[in-house]
């Protein structure tokens, strides 16, 4: 498979930013080139759901991740809410690739309707109109009919749609375990060699 050299990867609001993070970690070991984008909501839930305290000012949390992650000089880049003039806001700068992990329904609802309220939204609905890999790991559940129409809306736009729903064939002993299911797909449908998963039937040949 071909890696894609930089690849964009959002978090929002919505539960399991534990994908979102693992995401970032593995796309870094396999020498990509990460362009970062973190929702307000999302910083919250982070606070909320793991040991991680990452700051909000772009530049203190690329150091943050560049450490944690044991990533190259400049391997990871953090664009704020509003900084328009970042790379992933124009389609001749934007990533080839963009992964939305986890996807809130406000950000579902703002890409399906073509809204650009933030950074986030507008890296979507440009690779959308650039015809870019999207891949979008909704977490909500129940589903109502609109969160539905504008996953089908998207999906007929072009973007992946990948809820975050593990699956349990690979005998799973830890939550990592489950994290690393979803974020292997990801992986998978970016092109990116990964070894968290065996494919389906693989420890059975």
């Amino acid at each position: 498979m071909t890696t894609p050299r930089r690849v964009t990867v959002a978090l929002t609001g919505a539960s399991g930013v534990q994908y979102g993070l693992r995401l970032i970690e593995c796309l870094v070991a396999a020498e990509v080139e990460v362009s970062v984008l973190i929702s307000k909501a999302a910083h919250v839930v982070i606070a909320t759901e793991t040991s991680f305290k990452l700051p909000a000012a772009p530049a203190k949390l690329a150091a943050e991740l560049v450490e944690r992650f044991a990533a190259a000089p400049e391997q990871i880049k953090v664009y704020g809410k509003e900084d328009w003039f970042a790379p992933v806001a124009s389609g001749s700068g934007a990533p080839a690739a963009m992964v939305i992990c986890p996807c809130s329904g406000g950000t579902l609802s703002a890409l399906a309707t073509g809204a650009s309220n933030n950074l986030i939204e507008r890296a979507g609905d440009v690779a959308l109109k650039e015809r870019r890999q999207l891949i979008i790991v909704p977490r909500e559940t129940p589903l109502h009919a609109v969160h539905l129409e504008h996953m089908l809306t998207l999906t007929r736009m072009g973007a992946v749609i990948m809820p975050a729903a593990p699956g349990f064939y690979h005998q799973p002993q830890s939550v990592a375990d489950l994290v690393d299911f979803i974020v292997a797909r990801i992986l998978d449908q970016l092109g990116v060699e990964q070894s968290l998963i065996a494919s389906w039937g693989a420890n059975t040949r």
